[in-house]
């Protein structure tokens, strides 16, 4: 159970850390308006915050799959593996989108998805 929020604490912190990715080391950063700085933003800070709304995307599914699988008792074992490689796709997904690696970073998202959709299957079955 600790891994599964565990895993729902990292995912969900994910869209802060690509916030920081994208706003981090730049000495003309504006506080007041941040959403129309990062709309003017290019290359890997564009990406980041691409890859932020991304994650706010995908985190509600994810974690309404998960509530879903534990409220129906799907076996623990299971649950823990579609989250393990949701985390590490999600985490895969991010490093790709912004080092600009396109069809590594749609790979890493269908895997994702595919543990999400995982996840509402298997508690079904339940």
């Amino acid at each position: 159970m600790d891994w599964i929020i565990a895993s729902l604490l990292m995912t969900g912190a994910m869209p802060w850390i690509c916030a920081i990715i994208a706003k981090a080391g730049l000495k003309n950063y504006d506080n007041h308006n941040p959403r129309e700085w990062l709309a003017m933003q290019t290359g890997y800070r564009a990406r980041a915050n691409a890859a932020q709304a991304n994650c706010f995307e995908a985190f509600p599914i994810y974690a309404v799959g998960v509530l879903l699988a534990l409220y129906t008792e799907v076996p623990q074992e299971e649950i823990d593996l579609y989250a393990g490689v949701f985390v590490a796709a999600r985490v895969a997904y991010i490093a790709l989108y912004i080092s600009d690696q396109d069809k590594l970073r749609s790979l890493a998202w269908v895997v994702g998805v595919g543990c999400t959709v995982g996840l509402y299957v298997a508690s079904l079955g339940s």
